[in-house]
């Protein structure tokens, strides 16, 4: 009785907070992805409604609904120690979508990005876009709706969710063509160390593009230029090689671009613009030719591809719980050279028959992780530029190695912190042993025992935490879990699907 009288009350707050800003049902159904029947449900007391759905409409409607800590965390309490079963599928990749939501502003037309991940990097992205004129709608099946307007208001654009993702300086490709001046702010995102945006500068300046750095803004000034020479890259980096294709995109004339990025969500970049009527040559190579147009106004559609680093997560959810466990929907191309280092150390697999993605081009194969006897890696553990190691998929590899008899050499030598992290795993029994800010040995088999740890302020180090705590037998709590939400959807409830148990705290 006590809980009807909660979602009573509950029910009828949201429904005061709604009917006060003057906003419908359907108005809030359409801003969470969800229907009016269950918006209705909700304010009448009639369904259970969890505390991420709640931040969600607090958000939407800008109003706490409930009166939280100051910071208004969100933990994970853990029941670890059990076994992992059944089949999970892959949703789209997060670094596709956030390089496609910036290569929507090329085009003056629709957007339609199919089956969207609904996580907190995008809805970041999205805050900027809407803040900055651009209309966004999410319809059924997460798919998301892009429409600009004549001219976009980026004096108006929302600095607070910019400067918290590091997203926005992609935006520089997009907009270098169609204003001659503009400000963004400072990249954001995870705590990661120091990274250089100089790579970007270099390869934009080859189409008029010069930027002046102050304390909180890149001033950003652009005079149209022939480019008559090839761009080469001096750094391989994702979001330097998109950022460059964008800015190619809406170049007459044809551009070359050698030591590009031929990962994954670069391709997804690449095939976006061919159906904008781009012409890309060379997707999955270091060299891309494109030829652009003067403009770009088109209604399109298209399906980002699968997130091989959250089957990387699956994977080693899988390996650290010595659990059978089907994946599905594996972009297979980008985590085979991860899953022959796991074979090498004993990892037991079976895959099924490729398939072709919905955007069809990506190959996928559905993935069963087998219990292994595993051993410790041969060689070091370190990332490489695509088609090696992905550097995301590292930490994951370091958990594995956790559970493997022996000791490893983990060198992550392309962020200057994050190889710290590992340290926190010793907190939950791991034996780590750090020789400098890039290298940790790690010593296996781990008898795992549970911890109270905060969540590091960076993505990956904290997915690899949460899965240690899965295998620990007792209760964990991982706390402030926003780095989690920002790159997987529903992550906690997906893992309670295939065995875990995960119960979301958030702190009153």
């Amino acid at each position: 009785m006590a809980n009807e009288d909660y979602k009573l009350k509950i029910g009828k707050l949201i429904q005061e907070t709604r009917t006060s800003q003057g906003h419908t049902q359907a108005y809030l159904a359409d801003k969470l992805g969800t229907s009016q029947s269950a918006i209705n449900r909700i304010e009448k007391g009639g369904q259970n409604i969890s505390l991420e759905m709640l931040a969600r409409i607090s958000d939407v409607l800008s109003t706490n609904i409930v009166t939280l800590n100051q910071n208004g965390r969100i933990n994970f309490k853990v029941h670890g120690g059990k076994k992992l079963s059944g089949s999970i599928e892959v949703k789209t990749s997060k670094n596709a979508a956030v390089g496609l939501l910036c290569a929507a502003l090329l085009n003056k037309g629709k957007t339609t990005l199919k089956r969207v991940a609904r996580i907190e990097e995008v809805n970041r992205i999205i805050e900027v876009l809407n803040s900055i004129g651009v209309k966004t709608r999410w319809l059924d099946n997460n798919d998301l709706e892009i429409i600009p307007p004549a001219r976009l208001k980026l004096e108006a654009m929302d600095i607070k969710a910019a400067k918290r993702t590091r997203t926005v300086i992609m935006f520089l490709g997009p907009l270098l063509h169609q204003y001659k001046e503009f400000k963004l702010p400072f990249a954001g995102g995870c705590d990661l160390g120091t990274r250089t945006v100089e790579p970007h500068m270099t390869g934009l300046s080859a189409f008029g593009l010069t930027v002046k750095a102050t304390n909180d803004y890149y001033y950003a000034t652009s005079h149209k230029q022939t480019v008559d020479r090839v761009i080469l890259l001096t750094e391989r980096g994702d979001t330097v090689t998109e950022n460059v294709i964008m800015a190619a995109a809406l170049h007459e004339g044809t551009t070359v671009i050698r030591n590009a990025s031929p990962n994954y969500m670069v391709q997804d970049v690449c095939y976006f613009l061919r159906k904008l009527g781009v012409k890309v040559e060379g997707i999955g190579t270091t060299t891309l030719t494109i030829t652009g147009l003067h403009t770009i106004n088109k209604d399109v559609e298209y399906y980002p591809s699968e997130d091989p680093i959250e089957a990387m997560s699956f994977i080693a959810a899988a390996a650290v719980t010595d659990s059978e466990l089907t994946i599905t929907r594996v972009p297979i191309e980008f985590v085979e050279i991860e899953l022959a280092v796991l074979e090498g150390m004993g990892l037991e697999y079976t895959t099924g028959k490729e398939y072709l993605a919905r955007n069809g081009a990506t190959r996928l194969v559905d993935l069963t992780i087998k219990p292994s006897r595993l051993t410790a890696a041969k060689d070091k553990l370190h990332s490489m530029p695509f088609p090696g190691v992905n550097m995301d998929n590292l930490p994951f590899l370091g958990l594995i190695a956790t559970v493997a008899k022996g000791r490893t050499l983990v060198h992550d030598w392309s962020y200057e912190n994050r190889a710290i992290y590992f340290t926190e795993l010793s907190k939950l029994n791991a034996r780590i042993e750090l020789v400098d800010t890039h290298r940790v040995y790690i010593s296996g088999p781990t008898k795992w025992k549970p911890a109270d740890l905060i969540a590091p302020p960076a993505l990956r180090p904290s997915v690899v935490i949460l899965l240690a705590m899965l295998a620990a037998p007792g209760t964990s709590i991982l706390r402030d879990v926003y780095s989690i939400n920002r790159g997987y959807e529903d992550f906690s409830n997906r893992l309670n699907s295939i065995g875990a148990e995960i119960e979301t705290v958030q702190e009153i």
